[in-house]
């Protein structure tokens, strides 16, 4: 979830010197390392430097975006090590900016914040790979937006392709996709192209909460609303032929994506245990500059709490894109004969995992916070599925509405705990976005552009205009020149589904 906000709600108020290779944010000093690199030198309470990977023009717009900040507030955090990383999708959110990567040493006192998880917990990506190429999908393009219209639930509240009972909610907490594939809602080879093969280990549905529950209970198999689609599109190019091959990917190639979360059940869950972090801090003698970041040790009762209700809460998001999975399937069947999508990957972008890394020439058990940041293994990396293990995981970056979104693999040696960015970012406010443009006209645009829209509503079409974001081709390009992950393919919409 993203807080709309013209200002952050930081402590602090700076002013920003924003020309030369040296800037300032108040006693902050950015320094540019690289074209691609820019570093936060440590002052006042920071225990490591901050480090953005964005060219000039990717760097936040100071004036109305306060995430270098944020990223040197998470600098401050007891345990953390190496540096707090900020993605080139960076920009302000919840504690944490959004495109925050941060990690703590759990043995030696390292703290889990939620902040650094974010709102939607375990919100994710993945991309499933059609049997058609798009001479065949364009004829049949309206059945197909038409069906997965009727088929995917979208928009705020109750509504769901899997009505749960109590019982069932707690299955899908602890068993994640693999209880939704048990079920009959997909397939074994879905579950070979999860991150953790669907299921977060940890989860602990007494964690959760009844009222967190009781909004879960409704939900599953939906889009929600926000930035969340299900967008079909077209392969456009490939950049890189071996990884491609190994991911079953071809020019003119139709593809569906899928972006969404754990729902109110994971929102639930965050509030819940922001509050009682908030209470536990003073216990642990820690203090933050920005209450968003509330956190306690991760070998604590109330740290052990969140990330046993976080996995729950991860578990369901899983499943939630299983049961979207499925609806896409039918209708790619229904409009078109073809309904055998294979899964290509799915990953998540909010989400705090336990890994060991080396860190200062020893390997150390870290929290690894992603916060809007996805996983980006290496090639042949132990968690990798054996068929991928030679190229790297897919990374999954959407773009923004009606423009491009891409397919890179992970990096052998990449920055940042193998993290790496998980879209183009916000520039402008979804209120801001609104004044700009209608619903209707934005619809009119993209269908002049030859993109299908069945949207939620017009407000909501509104506030995901494309000028809303960065520019997703020079995101993924800094992050190839940063080392975080390459380039494979980019893809083009033909039709979205939103919320």
């Amino acid at each position: 979830m993203q807080r709309d906000a013209a200002q952050p709600a930081t402590d602090a108020r700076h002013d920003v010197d924003v020309d030369g290779p040296i800037q300032r944010v108040g006693t902050i000093r950015v320094s540019e390392e690289a074209p691609w690199r820019w570093r936060i030198e440590p002052a006042g309470a920071m225990r490591v430097p901050g480090v953005v990977f964005a060219t000039r023009e990717l760097l936040p717009d100071v004036a109305a975006d306060r995430s270098l900040e944020q990223v040197a507030n998470v600098a401050t955090l007891p345990g953390i090590v190496r540096a707090s990383y900020a993605m080139p999708d960076v920009h302000w959110g919840y504690g944490f900016p959004i495109g925050g990567v941060a990690a703590t040493d759990v043995e030696a006192g390292g703290v889990i914040s939620p902040g650094g998880v974010g709102f939607d917990i375990s919100c994710g990506v993945r991309l499933l790979l059609a049997p058609v190429d798009r001479d065949q999908l364009m004829p049949r393009i309206e059945a197909v937006m038409d069906e997965l219209d009727r088929r995917v639930p979208k928009g705020m509240g109750p509504g769901g392709v899997w009505d749960l009972d109590r019982a069932q909610l707690v299955e899908v907490l602890e068993g994640g996709a693999a209880y939704a594939v048990e079920q009959g809602h997909g397939t074994a080879r879905d579950l070979d192209r999860c991150e953790d093969r669907g299921v977060l280990p940890g989860a602990d549905p007494d964690a959760v909460s009844d009222r967190a529950m009781a909004r879960g209970l409704h939900q599953l198999g939906s889009l929600g609303s926000g930035n969340h689609f299900l967008e079909v599109q077209v392969v456009d190019a490939i950049l890189d032929e071996e990884a491609a091959a190994a991911f079953g990917m071809r020019v003119g190639q139709v593809c569906v994506m899928i972006h969404s979360g754990s729902r109110g059940l994971g929102h639930q869950v965050c509030s819940d245990h922001v509050a009682a972090m908030e209470a536990a801090m003073d216990r642990y003698g820690i203090e933050v500059p920005d209450r968003q970041l509330a956190c306690v040790p991760v070998r604590s009762p109330e740290g052990e709490a969140y990330l046993a209700a976080m996995a729950a809460s991860a578990n369901y998001g899983r499943a939630n894109r299983q049961l979207l999975s499925q609806a896409a399937r039918r209708a790619f069947d229904a409009a078109l004969g073809a309904g055998d999508l294979e899964l290509l990957y799915d990953v998540s972008h909010n989400l705090a995992k336990l890994e060991a890394h080396e860190v200062d020439g020893e390997p150390r058990l870290l929290c690894v916070h992603r916060k809007g940041a996805t996983r980006s293994l290496p090639p042949e990396h132990a968690d990798l599925p054996a068929d991928l293990a030679p190229v790297g995981q897919p990374v999954l970056v959407p773009g923004s509405m009606g423009t491009a979104s891409w397919v890179l693999a992970g990096n052998r040696g990449g920055d940042a705990f193998h993290s790496c960015c998980h879209g183009a970012g916000r520039t402008m406010s979804r209120t801001a976005a609104r004044k700009r443009i209608s619903g209707k006209e934005l619809r009119r645009q993209l269908l002049a552009s030859g993109v299908e829209v069945r949207a939620g509503s017009a407000r909501g079409l509104a506030e995901e205009a494309p000028f809303s974001y960065k520019d997703v081709d020079v995101v993924v390009r800094t992050v190839e020149l940063a080392g975080l992950a390459r380039r494979v393919a980019r893809l083009v919409p033909v039709g979205v589904v939103k919320g």
